[in-house]
């Protein structure tokens, strides 16, 4: 587990500047295989050898976004889903975007 992955999310209340770009740049040297998108947005997309483990995962990413009260964006095919994760109270990235997204690899 990295550190990030030990670590809570906090919930953003809004007013709090985006990270860095040399922040972002980082934190995601921290994360395997995720990528900045537009700027703002964390992406990664996770294959899976069916459906039905593809469904297992969003359900457990779906448990853990509320125990964390961070809710990414997730798309779901057939043994592939994708996960989208920014802050959107701040339409940004802040430590919570990245500390959620090391979680998702724990899973």
């Amino acid at each position: 587990m990295t550190d990030l992955a030990s670590k809570q999310c906090v919930p953003c209340k809004g007013g709090v500047p985006s990270l860095s770009d040399e922040r972002v740049n980082e934190l995601l040297g921290q994360l395997d295989d995720w990528f900045v998108e537009q700027g703002y947005h964390l992406t990664k997309s996770y294959t899976f050898p069916d459906f039905s483990a593809a469904l297992a995962f969003v359900n457990r990413v779906g448990a853990m976004a509320e125990e964390q009260g961070h809710h990414p964006d997730i798309y779901l095919a057939w043994g592939k889903v994708t996960l989208e994760i920014w802050t959107h109270k701040i339409n940004g990235l802040t430590e919570s975007d990245f500390i959620f997204a090391a979680k998702c690899d724990g899973l």
